[in-house]
């Protein structure tokens, strides 16, 4: 009998994400809505909206807590 083993999956294989979607994440993370995150970054909430799609799409996500979760690993 054969054993193979395989890497688990490392954050290096994680989509990178930009300086701006990293800081929408952060807020998110922290308990704020997408307008307190909006006026915090002196954006309208369409434009975090459409920066906390993008990261769902990147990184196959679904729901807030998975994007908090990720926001936890990621040391934001």
């Amino acid at each position: 009998m054969s054993l193979t083993l395989v890497a688990p999956q490392t954050e290096a294989t994680t989509p990178t994400l930009a300086p701006r979607e990293q800081e929408a994440l952060r807020h998110i993370a922290a308990g704020c809505t997408y307008l307190q995150t909006a006026r915090q970054m002196g954006l309208s909430k369409h434009t975090v909206d459409a920066y906390l799609r993008r990261i769902r799409a990147k990184l196959n996500i679904s729901t807030t807590a998975e994007m908090t979760r990720l926001a936890i690993s990621m040391g934001l």
